[in-house]
């Protein structure tokens, strides 16, 4: 049964059979927004872009890769001293399947929109921590968009084996007027890695603020 994450929650990569979770997915969810038209006849439907993204921090704190959208632009990013963005990891252990623009238009078809496929074997030794953060480049707050959840699970981007944890995103109240959220980071000790749920909302408007708010007060 999959563990339904809380804010500050921290779990071990176990599954019930005591097995380690190695290979996963880190995926989240969402739907575009629907709101009636004229005399409630009509139904208009708003795309939602929700970026998922994570940066890698070595043993000495020091930010030493990351994975966000290439479609970000990098005079904003240069801005907060960030390079442009990439779809995978330096050692080849996470791999972002690319910016969904819109959301589910059709209703949720139980697949997530994005997606960072996670290899813990392939992580480069010096890695510690690796956060993973959403932001929103719409107008819309957490608490306007559909069935958005975060989850983690066996499988491939498009097939789901096993859901390991799931959190969920819209049932927050106090994400509401909210656009940007650290998710959660993995993280190393005793040579082991653990998972911890923080769920931190914050009012972000661009990837690079929550970046640098992760650098300052999360490590």
């Amino acid at each position: 049964m999959a563990i339904n994450l809380s804010k500050g929650q921290k779990i071990d990569l176990r599954k019930e059979s005591g097995a380690t979770l190695t290979s996963f997915c880190v995926g989240v969810n969402w739907g575009a927004i629907e709101t009636k038209g004229f005399l409630g006849l009509t139904t208009n439907k708003q795309s939602v872009d929700l970026d998922l993204s994570c940066i890698l921090i070595d043993d000495n704190n020091n930010l030493c890769d990351h994975i966000y959208s290439p479609l970000y632009r990098i005079d904003f990013l240069q801005q907060f001293g960030l390079p442009k963005g990439k779809l995978l990891s330096l050692d080849g252990a996470l791999r972002h399947t690319g910016d969904d623009l819109e959301g589910d238009s059709g209703g949720d078809d139980g697949l997530d929109n994005e997606i960072i496929t996670v290899d813990l074997s392939r992580i480069d030794p010096k890695v510690a921590k690796i956060f993973f953060f959403l932001n929103n480049v719409g107008k819309e707050d957490f608490s306007q968009i559909p069935y958005s959840k975060i989850r983690m699970y066996e499988g491939t981007p498009t097939q789901v084996k096993e859901v390991f944890a799931s959190y969920n995103v819209s049932a927050e109240s106090g994400y509401a007027g909210k656009k940007a959220l650290i998710m959660g980071k993995l993280y190393k000790r005793n040579n082991e890695w653990k998972f911890d749920a923080i769920g931190d909302p914050t009012p972000d408007t661009f990837l690079g603020q929550t970046i640098h708010l992760i650098l300052k007060s999360y490590l």
